[in-house]
């Protein structure tokens, strides 16, 4: 490694493409954290920039320079936080309704990040100044659980487990409407809603991202539905759409679901409420829960059962 962060590599074989060849020369660099070096110029292969997508030949020597790392942007705040467990590797969250995780659309102050960086002693750096240690996110007016990473080995085994399936989200929404069938398997593709780009919406492969969730119907009630959904991928929004897509949005959600409002809410009723998770370094597997907030049980203690 050179004064400013430079690496460089000589392919012992043709490659088809070189991020893949760094990805394996530099394994602690996330795939995200890697397409911004090469975004911004940082990969040259025999003197000259490459693109991700560039074959390399043997001998080919590759170079690659890594930014030095920025410091935090992000005050810190003292915000109260229901930490559910903590060690030297992970924190886990238990987000309240109304907070957003991180910064971003304007929102400079009382975020996740700003709290955890007053209440936690570390923070991974992986994602950069304004995401320190998300490793995923829950939307601002979902509550419930998520993890943190509080370094980056811990940050690169989360995200690992994360795209192979094997940390494993639970989470439970009231529903609008009886829905029939007692459970089930969405599998659709999500990605902007073509006349609304803040939206997200169903649509066909080649514009969207596979998204699948199973769903399970706990209870019933006279016009509403208490479900459970399993999270298989982790899209945008993917609960709400795929509850709108099953033509029962989530209660309260000022997006997707219907206009006139029965109860006096400040966001949908979707609770992130189980967590599942091998710790990043003892290996242990791991499982979380949150029950549901005060707000959610008060509206159901009002429905009446069938």
């Amino acid at each position: 490694m050179g004064e400013d962060g430079e690496f460089c590599f000589t392919a012992a074989e043709p490659f088809a493409r070189a991020d893949v060849f760094l990805s394996g020369c530099m394994p602690d660099l996330t795939r995200s954290a890697l397409k911004k070096i090469f975004e911004g110029g940082g990969v040259t292969v025999n003197g000259r920039a490459c693109k991700p997508s560039q074959s390399l030949k043997a001998g080919d020597a590759v170079k690659l320079n890594v930014p030095p790392a920025e410091e935090y942007a992000v005050k810190p705040e003292p915000i109260p936080l229901d930490i559910v467990y903590q060690d030297g590797d992970i924190a886990v969250i238990n987000k309240p309704q109304g907070m957003t995780v991180h910064m971003g659309n304007g929102n400079r102050e009382g975020t996740l990040v700003n709290a955890l960086l007053y209440n936690l002693d570390s923070l991974s750096g992986i994602n950069g100044v304004i995401r320190p240690g998300i490793v995923h996110r829950i939307d601002k007016d979902t509550s419930g659980l998520l993890v943190v990473a509080k370094n980056d080995a811990a940050h690169l085994s989360l995200s690992k487990q994360i795209e192979q399936k094997t940390c494993r989200r639970t989470y439970f929404a009231l529903l609008e409407g009886v829905l029939k069938q007692d459970g089930g398997t969405v599998t659709t593709y999500i990605g902007r809603d073509a006349k609304d780009r803040l939206k997200m919406a169903v649509v066909p492969p080649e514009k969207g991202k596979l998204a699948v969730t199973e769903f399970a119907v706990e209870r019933r009630y006279e016009g509403y539905t208490f479900c459970r959904f399993d999270l298989k991928t982790g899209r945008t929004h993917q609960i709400r759409v795929h509850a709108k897509y099953l033509g029962h949005p989530v209660v309260g959600d000022p997006v997707y679901g219907i206009k006139k409002q029965k109860f006096a809410l400040s966001g949908q009723l979707l609770h992130a409420a189980r967590l599942e998770l091998t710790h990043p370094k003892t290996g242990e597997r791991m499982v979380f829960t949150a029950p549901l907030p005060d707000y959610f049980t008060a509206v159901l203690n009002k429905l009446k059962p069938l």
